[in-house]
């Protein structure tokens, strides 16, 4: 089968390639996708589940990318729960094989029944942008109806759901980002929007919850506005500073299938909008994961038509 592996790390995406590799075989309660179209995470370059394994080994051109949408093409020993030939859409295991490639084996647990109304392009865009949103939001910060929350990068993949489904809980949202992003934050929901390199973040006052996809300057700055008792919520730990009279959480994303259902429920009925911004076939991969230009929402690449 064709896939995009990853050859070399000092090199990050300029070290990816189109190889051909052997089709997967499902282990004990797997089931093996045929890929229709996979969402990649520029940050996985950073992952070290990206270039060894739990022992710590070294993974030879492993197949990169993690976010599934496809059809159920074959099942493993005592696999329940999915059936073949069933859409399905998730997160695969960080340590094995991913998603760019024409086949996957994945854990049946780490998938979801996808819609048959709700394209695979789509399907693939969600796993990780809206479980991160989700889990940081509710799961993490405990968001209210009545608080507000400092969305980091709102424009973004992360920060576009994170911002609506704030928005939809009852929550004030503060957007933040480049000036060239205010407008698309305000359209996914946000009430006002924060150009973080003209503005200051001291002008907002204090947040319920701070959701941070930047890290560095911007996560310590962020910790002063946190209201006392209120959270700091970060992708990017660990947590370098803390609110003063509050908490900071970082965490990885996990594969809740449950969660997924509820956000693709959402956009099934228009509460949620997805956030694509390149799409490209398998054979064209290589190119658009080395964007010459910054892009704006997920890319996702089309591995079947």
């Amino acid at each position: 089968m064709k896939a995009i592996v990853a050859m070399d790390q000092a090199v990050e995406a300029a070290g990816i390639t189109l190889a051909e590799r052997p089709e997967p075989t499902p282990a004990i309660n797997d089931v093996v996708v045929a890929v229709h179209a996979s969402g990649f995470v520029p940050a996985e370059w950073e992952w070290p589940s990206t270039w060894v394994d739990r022992s710590g080994r070294e993974r030879a051109q492993a197949i990169i990318g993690h976010e599934v949408a496809g059809v159920v093409s074959s099942l493993g020993y005592g696999t329940t729960g999915l059936s073949l030939g069933q859409r399905v859409f998730g997160i695969t295991d960080w340590h094995r094989d991913g998603t760019l490639a024409e086949f996957v084996a994945v854990e049946a647990r780490n998938l979801a029944p996808l819609p048959g109304d709700v394209d695979f392009t789509a399907g693939a865009s969600l796993p990780i942008s809206g479980l991160t949103a989700w889990q940081g939001l509710f799961q993490h910060g405990r968001l209210r109806a009545g608080q507000s929350v400092l969305a980091h990068g709102a424009a973004g993949a992360v920060g576009s759901m994170v911002t609506q489904l704030a928005k939809e809980s009852g929550a004030y949202v503060i957007g933040t980002g480049r000036a060239a992003d205010r407008q698309a934050a305000l359209d996914f929901g946000a009430n006002e929007f924060l150009d973080l390199d003209h503005e200051k973040l001291d002008d907002i006052g204090g947040v319920d919850l701070v959701f941070d996809v930047i890290g560095g300057d911007v996560q310590r700055r962020s910790a002063s506005v946190v209201r006392p008792g209120g959270t700091l919520v970060s992708v990017v730990g660990p947590v370098e500073a803390r609110p003063a009279d509050g908490l900071a959480v970082d965490f990885v994303v996990e594969s809740v299938p449950s969660q997924l259902v509820e956000i693709v429920e959402r956009v099934r009925d228009g509460r949620l909008r997805t956030h694509i911004g390149t799409v490209a076939t398998l054979d064209d991969a290589v190119s658009a994961l080395n964007p010459t230009e910054r892009r704006k929402g997920k890319t996702v690449i089309r591995v079947r038509p």
